[in-house]
């Protein structure tokens, strides 16, 4: 074991340690020098306070204003307010039964502040904060320490604030900065002038000005940059090498049936990107595409005819999704579309046909045995199932393509579970409605080649996008439920999406019983408004997300009284939630409440309105998601974003650039910006293997293309990386079996 994965009790001690590791996942040495901080403040600037972020753990540096004690009324203790401020805005800090602090906490005294932005009246605060004062003259000698540099500000938490990183981090650079190797080759750095990495790191953690602090990042960017691009060119090299059967379909045969039956015409992004497919599938080598797409673009439709066209071949295809839901409404949908070319060998079905089969985990055991027989035998040219397809008694007669839908909910565990069903490794196909960025495509799925489907099918309708501010504007809230009721009346349906499902055990709730208590007498609206008391606003906490069941009671008995509304929700029983779809496919309910269960895969082209409550709660690639399952007929669609989030918050800054635009390429950039560390790769795991740290997707394409350049022709060199051996040691950190999906995850 080297030096810098040794772990950090032996440099901070035991106590030390466990915090860093609860709640920062930092467990070695290397994974402290590779956390980073997030930016740098010099001393005497003040940090800006109005860019804070709900939820955030942050530092700030500010100068104290105004100190207040008020003591409970009715009740023993009292608050402790603390006002800082940066010059241009101000900030609250509150103490409770902490008025000793007063004596301290100084007007004019300026001072490094940390904890967790939480709002309170509407206003942004910090509950109970750490923090450490910078006018001292004795003492630990904080202001003598930070005087005349750049002060780092490290991605952080309640029981370890930056300043505690900061004194961790000196001391591992201080003894183990000698132990750093170097996984860039020489010539590389040359060519790209680049510094060594055990300058960089100590750069990037101890800057004397901006343009060290620079130098050191584009250093850190290259290896974010090279590595993972040489453990993609590696995979790439090795999938090269492996043999597949090719499979192209024949004239007259099942998908020239099928295209002969469609009543619409194929779109031009749809002709185009089925014929790359087909010269995949047609290749002797294993086919790795992506295909992404707008919501309601046509991924399935494509994905069912390179399907048909292996069935044309003489294969099987599998289609996986990850709900139950989402897999029986591909069957039924796929089922209507294929007609009686879904009937293969059976009475009345064409000649031309094959069976399409259902497997999930919670069919009856008649129905699961004849699924089984059906794929095992090769009757069923068409499997789509959930992660019941992967397990061991799924055999296949000759498995030739495997479609996984919405393929950031799948591991490359899984995926690769199901192509082994075959002889030979089976094509791949993965799809993904979530707009990710060429860039981000680039990078995660650099074994992949990506297939873009922009353009939306001739007759579907634009949906208009609001944002309702309900406690700003209650009166918008009200008008929300009248538009519903007026779609309803012109015969359309709508959904109502709600975060939570509300039949939690009374365990998870019971942090929430301030809240729960105002709600049982208040209306919907007041609901929304349900602001913390005191005891709450000292945790930050906000009310509870509302609930699917809570809010279709209060509807139906309130703004939607009359009309037809039902539930539905993860937690039913699979056959009341296709016997939910069913009714409401089939125009039997006026409005669905439901959880996000309805994210992907539903259409109901009736459904013109969408309500979401909470909006803020959802990310933006989520809303865009959800708002594609409207507007899906020839009437215009309205999606409804209810928040009850300050104008000024990041929060509703997401909810305005979602509600800005239908361009889902344009959102995606917006997501990207916005997620934090370990987000972008869908990773959460520890130190320089946990995300991007300095890299950023979106703004350094040419550092990835040129990254990607120089790890194929390195590992054309040397596919072992025999003269590489610090390259290879961190390869294989960032590649442990706990790490196998990172290369395929979006």
């Amino acid at each position: 074991m080297g030096a810098l994965d040794e772990p950090l009790t032996k440099l901070v001690g035991d106590r030390t340690a466990k915090v860093l590791a609860d709640s920062l996942k930092l467990r070695t040495v290397g994974d402290l020098l590779h956390h980073y901080p997030r930016r740098y403040v010099e001393r005497g600037q003040l940090t800006s306070l109005d860019e804070l972020e709900i939820d955030e753990h942050v530092t700030v540096l500010a100068r104290i204003e105004k100190v207040t004690l008020i003591p409970f009324r009715g009740r023993k203790g009292d608050r402790l307010e603390v006002v800082v401020t940066d010059g241009r805005s101000r900030l609250s800090l509150v103490f409770f039964n902490q008025g000793w602090r007063q004596k301290e906490l100084r007007p004019g005294t300026q001072g490094l502040f940390a904890g967790k932005v939480g709002v309170f009246n509407r206003a942004r605060q910090l509950a109970s904060p750490d923090y450490q004062l910078l006018d001292e003259t004795d003492g630990d000698g904080a202001a003598a320490r930070f005087a005349g540099r750049l002060i780092p500000v490290y991605p952080a938490s309640a029981q370890m604030p930056s300043w505690k990183l900061s004194l961790c981090v000196e001391t591992a650079l201080t003894k183990h900065l000698s132990d750093v190797g170097e996984p860039l080759p020489a010539g590389l750095r040359e060519r790209h002038g680049l510094i060594a990495l055990p300058e960089a790191l100590e750069l990037i953690h101890r800057p004397r000005s901006q343009a060290d602090r620079e130098r050191a990042q584009e250093r850190l960017r290259w290896d974010e940059a090279f590595v993972l691009q040489v453990a993609l060119a590696q995979r790439r090299a090795a999938d090269s090498a492996l043999p597949a059967k090719p499979r192209e379909a024949r004239p007259g045969g099942l998908l020239d049936a099928f295209d002969a039956r469609l009543p619409f015409t194929l779109t031009e992004g749809q002709r185009k990107v089925s014929a790359e497919i087909a010269a995949d599938l047609a290749s002797e080598h294993p086919m790795h595409r992506l295909l992404q797409g707008e919501v309601g673009s046509g991924k399935t439709l494509v994905a069912l005819r390179a399907m048909l066209a292996v069935v044309d071949a003489g294969g099987q295809a599998v289609l996986l999704a990850p709900t139950e839901v989402l897999a029986q409404q591909h069957h039924r949908s796929i089922v209507e579309m294929m007609g009686d070319l879904a009937e293969g060998g059976m009475l009345g079905g064409a000649d031309l046909g094959t069976r399409v089969v259902l497997l999930t985990g919670s069919m009856g055991v008649p129905a699961r045995r004849q699924a089984l027989l059906d794929m095992a035998c090769g009757d069923a040219g068409l499997a789509i199932g959930t992660h019941a397809l992967i397990e061991d008694k799924v055999q296949f007669q000759d498995l030739g393509l495997v479609v996984v839908d919405e393929q950031h909910r799948f591991g490359v565990e899984q995926r690769d579970a199901l192509r082994a069903k075959g002889e030979q490794p089976a094509h791949l196909l993965v799809m993904t409605a979530t707009p990710i960025p060429r860039t981000v495509a680039m990078t995660v799925f650099g074994d992949l080649e990506t297939s873009v489907l922009d353009q939306l099918p001739a007759g579907r309708s634009p949906i208009s996008t609001h944002v309702v501010p309900a406690v700003e504007k209650p009166n918008f809230l009200t008008r929300a439920w009248e538009r519903v009721r007026e779609e309803v009346a012109k015969g359309h349906q709508a959904y109502v999406v709600c975060p939570r499902i509300g039949d939690e055990d009374p365990e998870e709730q019971k942090g929430a019983k301030g809240a729960r208590r105002k709600r049982r007498d208040g209306d919907l609206e007041e609901l929304l408004d349900d602001a913390p008391d005191e005891g709450a606003a000292a945790e930050g906490d906000r009310r509870p997300p509302l609930s699917v069941v809570e809010t279709a009671g209060r509807l139906t008995a309130g703004p939607l009284a009359g009309l037809r509304v039902e539930i539905l929700h993860g937690r039913l029983a699979p056959e009341a939630k296709d016997e939910v779809m069913r009714r409401f496919a089939a125009g039997e309910v006026d409005v669905l409440v439901a959880t996000t269960v309805i994210e992907v895969g539903v259409n109901v082209p009736n459904s013109t309105a969408m309500v979401i409550m909470d909006a803020d709660r959802f990310g933006v690639s989520q809303l865009h998601q959800l708002r594609g399952r409207v507007g899906r007929g020839s009437a215009p669609g309205l999606c409804l974003l209810v928040t009850d989030m300050p104008a000024a918050s990041a929060a509703r800054a997401r909810l305005d650039a979602v509600a800005g635009t239908l361009d889902g390429f344009q959102l995606s950039r917006i997501d990207l910006e916005q997620r934090r560390e370990g987000d972008v790769l869908g990773q959460a795991q520890s130190g320089v293997k946990s995300s991007l740290k300095v890299l950023s997707v979106l703004e350094d394409e040419e550092v990835i293309v040129t990254a990607r350049a120089e790890a194929t022709r390195l590992v054309a060199e040397d596919p072992d990386l025999a003269a590489h051996p610090d390259l290879r040691t961190v390869l294989e950190s960032l590649l442990d079996e706990d790490r196998a999906a990172f290369m395929e995850k979006g």
